[in-house]
C-alpha cells in the first residue's frame, strides 16, 4: 500500500478522531452539535450529515493547500470564536422562538427543521476547528505526505471523516432509539407570542436554548480572557495526532491490503448511510 499512500488512510481516519478531542476543538464542535440535536429533534442523521458538510466545506480547501485560508483562520483565532459564540446565542434564541433561516424547500430538507442554520453551524465549527492548532497542523502535515492532489484530498477527507464519525454514531443511537421522541422532551413548556406569531416551546427547545446560549457566552468569555489561546497542551495534542498517524501507518503496512479493505468498508458505510437517510 505504501506504493500508493505514504500515509495510511486508516491512520488518517484515526488521527482525525484524536483531533476531535483536542481541547479547542471539542469545546465548540461537540457541544454545538448536541445543542443542535435538541433543536432539530427529527431527522437527526440527516441533520448530522448537513452539519458535517459544513465542516468539510471549510476543512477540505485547507487540505488542498489553501494556505492563505488557513493563515487567515489562525490569525483570527479569537475573533472567530467570538463570532461563533454570537452565532450560537442567535441559534439558541431561534430554537426558543421557532425562527428559521429562510431557505428554498428541497426534497431532502422537507423534514429538517432548519437545514441552513445547521449548515452554517457546521461551517463555523469547521472554521473553529481550523483555528485549532492541533487540527490544523495535523491535517496539513498528514496531507503533505501525499504526493498528488487527489491523494492529499483523500487523506484529508478521511481525516475529517474521523473527526465527524463519533457524531454519526451518536446520531444513529439517538435516531434508532427515538430518544428525542420521548414524552419528556416533547412536553410543552409554555407558549411565546411575538407579534402575530405564537410558538410552543417544548422541553427539548428549552434544553437547546440553554445549551446554545451557555456555550456561546462561555466561548466569548474564554476568548476575551485569552483562555482559548494555544499553549503547550495544544502542542502535545499535535504530537499525539502525528504519533498516532505514524504508528498506525507502520502497523497497516505490515498487513498487505488492509488499507484497501478499510477504503472499501468506509465507502460501503457511507453508501449505507445515504440509503438510511433516504429511507427515513
Amino acid at each position: 500500500m505504501e506504493a500508493l499512500f505514504q500515509l495510511s488512510l486508516l491512520a488518517s481516519f484515526i488521527a482525525g478522531m484524536v483531533a476531535l478531542f483536542a481541547p479547542c476543538c471539542i469545546t465548540f464542535l461537540l457541544p454545538a452539535y448536541f445543542a443542535n440535536v435538541f433543536k432539530e429533534k427529527k431527522q437527526v442523521v440527516l441533520m448530522t450529515f448537513i452539519y458535517s458538510l459544513g465542516i468539510f466545506t471549510v476543512m477540505l480547501p485547507v487540505v488542498l493547500g489553501a494556505r492563505a485560508l488557513s493563515q487567515l483562520f489562525y490569525s483570527l483565532h479569537d475573533q472567530t470564536y467570538i463570532i461563533g459564540g454570537l452565532f450560537l446565542i442567535f441559534v439558541g434564541f431561534s430554537a426558543l422562538l421557532g425562527f428559521k433561516l429562510p431557505m428554498p424547500r428541497f426534497k431532502f430538507t422537507k423534514k429538517a427543521d432548519d437545514p441552513l442554520s445547521t449548515y452554517i453551524l457546521g461551517i463555523i465549527s469547521g472554521i473553529t476547528s481550523a483555528c485549532c492548532a492541533p487540527v490544523l497542523v495535523g491535517v496539513l502535515a498528514l496531507s503533505s505526505l501525499s504526493p498528488t492532489i487527489a491523494q492529499s484530498l483523500l487523506v484529508g477527507f478521511f481525516y475529517v471523516l474521523g473527526m465527524v464519525a463519533p457524531l454519526y454514531l451518536a446520531s444513529l443511537l439517538i435516531d434508532k432509539r427515538n430518544i428525542l421522541e420521548k414524552p419528556l422532551f416533547r412536553k410543552p413548556f409554555r407558549e411565546i407570542t411575538i407579534g402575530n406569531r405564537t410558538n410552543m416551546v417544548t422541553i427539548s427547545n428549552l434544553i437547546s436554548f440553554a445549551m446554545f446560549v451557555t456555550i456561546g457566552l462561555l466561548t466569548i468569555f474564554l476568548s476575551l480572557s485569552g483562555k482559548l489561546a494555544m499553549d503547550t497542551g495544544e502542542q502535545n495534542v499535535t504530537q499525539t495526532i502525528q504519533s498516532v498517524a505514524i504508528s498506525t501507518t507502520s502497523f497497516v503496512q505490515n498487513i498487505p491490503g488492509l488499507d484497501y479493505i478499510f477504503l472499501a468498508f468506509a465507502f460501503w458505510l457511507l453508501y449505507k448511510l445515504v440509503k438510511y437517510i433516504q429511507k427515513n
